[in-house]
């Protein structure tokens, strides 16, 4: 049996975008991926955005999916450690993931050391400069009395909503994401001022939809993991060092 010394990291795989048929092709190809990556791997960290919509009632939780959480209940009964983000997607995951796959659910960063290397890791939404509007609409989504409206609601009618608002995400759009250069890139803005007062030496994001590694400085690195809509990209760590790949491209 392989050794398993290595660590996985994807994100925004937007389950449930842009409809059904698509949504499964894209989950079966995430299944493949899980399966490649489970003979070596010791722990995955899915970094947000993993549901396009995600959020449990007391007793009902959004339907489909089946594959892929089969896969990482697999994943996780093999003795792999999963670690997963709430995205600005899926930011109402709860117990439910936990009780049944029992996964770690992480609400915003998260600081690690792995094989002498300190990680950041976060979605990525709502930090850095600007972006104002999305930042106080977050801690509204977030709080405990705009969850607790949203579950007085059936789940016909709030899943229906989170559908159609969906179809209008800058994912339903044709244009390509582009690099905006490093000065005006929000999530590079923001390493670079953590870096001020601490060092770290990768720092991990996924909300951009754009497959980044890029040096800050000497001994930092920014990546960012991309998207599975297109990109199929993922970055593992596989002794000291972090490398972004692609599955199936």
């Amino acid at each position: 049996m392989p050794k398993r010394n290595k660590i996985y990291f994807a994100s925004d795989f937007h389950l449930g975008v842009l409809n059904y048929e698509l949504s499964r092709e894209r989950e079966v190809t995430i299944v493949r991926w899980l399966d490649f990556i489970k003979e070596d791997a010791s722990e995955l960290f899915l970094v947000g955005d993993v549901f396009d919509f995600w959020f449990e009632y007391k007793q009902v939780v959004p339907k489909g999916f089946i594959r892929f959480l089969g896969k990482l209940a697999e994943l996780s009964d093999l003795g792999i450690k999963i670690t997963m983000f709430k995205g600005n997607h899926d930011m109402w995951m709860f117990d439910y993931l936990v009780k049944e796959l029992n996964v770690n659910i992480v609400s915003d960063e998260l600081e690690i050391e792995r094989n002498g290397k300190k990680l950041y890791i976060h979605h990525g939404d709502g930090l850095g400069p600007g972006d104002t509007k999305y930042k106080i609409l977050k801690k509204f989504f977030r709080s405990n009395f705009c969850q607790w409206l949203f579950a007085r609601l059936h789940p016909n009618f709030g899943v229906g909503i989170a559908t159609a608002w969906s179809k209008h995400s800058r994912l339903a759009s044709k244009d390509p994401e582009v690099f905006m250069g490093e000065d005006k890139e929000y999530l590079i803005c923001h390493s670079k001022e953590l870096l001020k007062s601490t060092h770290y030496d990768y720092f991990i994001y996924g909300h951009r939809h754009l497959p980044l590694d890029i040096k800050l400085n000497a001994s930092s690195r920014y990546i960012n993991l991309g998207e599975w809509l297109n990109c199929n990209s993922y970055a593992v760590m596989d002794g000291e060092e972090i490398y972004l790949k692609y599955f199936e491209k």
